[in-house]
Parts: structure tokens; sequence; C-alpha cells
């Protein structure tokens, strides 16, 4: 369990004279960690992570006694806050993967391209960016799933609960009209 020393200590510092509080959260934390663990395990797959935000729930609730003592209010807003933590952090996560790949992709024109071929990439980008958020919803998601989250057909087809066909489709729709529209364009540049 995962009643640390230091979530003791930081305890001990905001409620220093008040040791029926103290005892009152830590009984809630020996309570409630390990459903809140499992939630974020269920939907990250890491243990490591859904316990990085199991910790940082409970460190934000330790500010907010009038929830964890209120037992009608409880439940709710620690599923809530454990899905919050979540979707956030997985955004972070996709907006640092995201940097990091066109981090990786700019540094790879700025040495082999000039000043022109620089230009002309980051406008095929832009261009196929538009193309991508011009797709039917279920191609689009199909397709940044595919190509920007590295998915295989197979968990694409598990997550949209359709036959691995039919994404490979949607992915040859897609492709097919991104080479259509960049190669209409290429030929007026």
């Amino acid at each position: 369990m995962v009643y640390t020393y230091i979530c003791n200590v930081i305890f001990k510092m905001r409620f220093i004279r008040d040791h029926d509080l103290e005892e009152k959260y830590e009984k809630f934390f020996m309570e409630n960690y390990p459903r809140v663990k499992a939630f974020a395990k269920q939907i990250l797959l890491s243990n490591q992570d859904a316990e990085d935000i199991a910790q940082d729930v409970f460190l934000k609730l330790m500010d907010k006694p009038e929830i964890w003592k209120d037992e009608e209010q409880k439940d709710g807003y620690l599923y809530k806050t454990t899905k919050n933590h979540i979707f956030n952090f997985i955004k972070r996560r996709n907006i640092e993967r995201k940097y990091k790949e066109e981090t990786v992709f700019d540094y790879a024109v700025t040495e082999d391209f000039g000043l022109e071929e620089k230009l002309y990439v980051k406008e095929i980008r832009l261009i196929a960016a538009h193309i991508i958020e011009q797709m039917p919803d279920t191609r689009k998601k199909i397709f940044k799933m595919s190509r920007y989250e590295g998915k295989s057909n197979r968990q694409i087809a598990e997550i949209m609960n359709m036959s691995v066909r039919t994404v490979e489709h949607h992915i040859y729709l897609a492709l097919a009209n991104l080479k259509k529209t960049l190669n209409l364009y290429s030929s007026i540049k």
C-alpha cells in the first residue's frame, strides 16, 4: 500500500493540530486508494501511471476535507476527479509526443533542406492536416489512431467495434484522398 511517508509528512504540515482529521483522511485513503488506482490502471494500462494518477488525486483531496468527510458526495467526486486527472494525463502525453515528433521532423528538415524546401514541407503538412480534418468523423478518427497514435488495425477495430477489414478500408480511403489532393497540389506548385 502506498500511504507513503511523503503523504504523511504533507498531511502533518497542513493539519498539524487536528489528529482526528488526519485519522479520517488516512481511513479514507486506505479504503479508496485501491479503487482509484484500479480504475486508472483499467484505462491507462500502466501500473506506474495509475499509481501517479491515484497519488495526485489523493493529494488534491487532502486540501478538501469537506469532500472526503461527506459520505454522499465522496464517491462521485472521487470518480470525477480521477477521470479528469486521467484525461488531462492522456492529453498531456499526446501533446508531448506530438511535440517530440514535430521537433524531430523539423530538425531533419532543417538539416537537409533550404528555406524554400522547408516552407514547401510546412505547406504540405498544413494541407494534409486540413484534408484529414475534412474527412468523415469515423475515417478521421481511424486514420489518426493509425498514423498519430501508432495503433494497429486490430486495436482500432476493437476500439471502434468494427471489423479489421473495415478499418483497413477506411485507412485506404483516407490515404487515397490525401494522395489525390497532395498530387493535385504538387502539380500546381
